[in-house]
């Protein structure tokens, strides 16, 4: 089976740093790592690995978050260990029924995580779709606390090789360009893919 292997930066604006993922397409699986780099709302580095299982459907999201604690002499590393077996979900082995039914995690400030939906339902491709709802695992970033997030993504135009799709959470929504491959190129407010 081909795999496609990508990289993409994205300068990322609320945290005033950049994002790297190195992803990996395998027939209808992801698998990617990650690092990102922020000032905002305190110095942080994060690293990530991510894995999907058949249709782009999270199981496992591992991240660990650097930060300098002003309070605290020395670094503080802070980690979590998101699953989804089946349908159920754990964080750091205890299980989460609010994320139960959750396909996705959504990596705050990571814009690869908006990527599984998207190619799921080739929401990239098909320009004339409606809506689409998820309930998504959210990650904060850089506290890495986890909540069920009620996300919208609707697909709205395409030209040439990039199609736009609003994404739509609560009260916030988005235009969101995607390539060809279902990476983020342009987030507005969020992140701007630095290389296409």
């Amino acid at each position: 089976m081909l795999t496609h292997r990508l990289v993409r930066t994205w300068e990322v604006l609320p945290s005033r740093g950049y994002s790297t993922a190195w992803a990996e397409l395998t027939g209808r699986r992801l698998g990617a790592r990650g690092r990102a780099v922020g000032l905002v709302p305190e110095p942080y580095w994060v690293t990530y690995t991510l894995e999907t299982g058949e249709d782009y459907v999270t199981s496992r999201l591992y991240v660990t978050v650097d930060t300098a604690d002003s309070a605290v002499t020395g670094d503080t590393t802070r980690s979590l260990d998101l699953r989804n077996d089946g349908g159920r979900w754990t964080v750091d082995g205890t299980h989460r029924p609010d994320l139960d039914g959750a396909l996705d995690c959504d990596l705050g400030l990571c814009p690869l995580t908006n990527t599984m939906p998207v190619l799921r339902h080739d929401l990239h491709r098909r320009p004339d779709g409606g809506p689409h709802d998820f309930l998504m695992a959210w990650v904060s970033v850089p506290d890495l606390a986890v909540s069920a997030n009620r996300q919208t993504y609707t697909p709205l135009a395409r030209d040439g090789h990039v199609a736009r799709v609003r994404y739509a959470s609560g009260d916030f929504h988005s235009d969101i360009e995607f390539d060809e491959r279902g990476l983020v190129l342009d987030y507005p407010e969020l992140a701007t893919a630095l290389t296409r």
